[in-house]
């Protein structure tokens, strides 16, 4: 598989648990009224440091809207150029490997994955943890929970660029390692369990100091 500017597929790193951040672009907001996705991007973190990279646009065999174009900085040339969505699934569903995975807003994510592995007879057997939600019950003063403006209220590192599938992929991964250290320095965990950030995300709000005081103490007490 030959490799350009656009498309640049990475085996896993070797050793070490992780998990993989992914985003997609899109002709559409959803799968089920004929969407399909355009471009994905995703980074694997092992041991708080991003350590591997896949990133392809990716053609749907269908032209995408002049708003997407404007949206996205896509356009129907690029996605025509680009190897077939078949193609580029398989070599991320190799990617993707057993690890748990990330998304900023996830069930959109989750939707168009799910949908483009069934498309090639593949299916996802990992959970799915959402760093809006977490930002939600992590950072309730910030202005929104949009990926930009926290990107901006943590001082995350961003190339400025966003709605294209890696850039997106590294700045929701940069969200999460922020928000790992973040509950390590507020309540002292030595570790915060990818388990812990997704069980987070569906405390209620009054309950999200207690949860995470209730965390620190039943880890501490294995």
């Amino acid at each position: 598989m030959s490799l350009t500017g656009e498309q640049q597929y990475r085996t896993a790193a070797a050793g070490g648990e992780g998990i993989v951040v992914l985003d997609f672009e899109t002709s559409g907001m959803s799968p089920v009224q004929g969407d399909r996705a355009i471009e994905i991007g995703a980074v694997r973190i092992v041991a708080g440091e991003i350590v591997d990279r896949f990133q392809s646009l990716m053609n749907p065999g269908r032209r995408i809207s002049g708003f997407i174009e404007a949206y996205t900085g896509i356009t129907n040339a690029m996605v025509q150029a680009a190897p077939p969505a078949a193609e580029v699934m398989e070599a991320f569903h190799g990617f993707l490997g057993e690890e748990p995975l990330v998304a900023h807003n996830a069930s959109f994510d989750r939707r168009f994955l799910d949908d483009e592995l069934h498309r090639i007879d593949r299916c996802r057997r990992q959970e799915f943890a959402c760093t809006l939600l977490v930002a939600r019950r992590i950072y309730p003063d910030a202005p929104n929970h949009k990926l930009a403006t926290l990107v901006a209220y943590k001082n995350l590192p961003t190339d400025g660029r966003f709605h294209r599938a890696l850039a997106d992929a590294e700045m929701t991964a940069h969200l999460w390692l922020r928000m790992e250290q973040d509950l390590r320095d507020h309540y002292g965990f030595a570790e915060v369990p990818f388990d812990l950030m997704s069980a987070l995300a569906g405390q209620k709000k009054n309950r999200v100091d207690a949860f995470l005081r209730e965390q620190v103490k039943a880890i501490r007490g294995m």
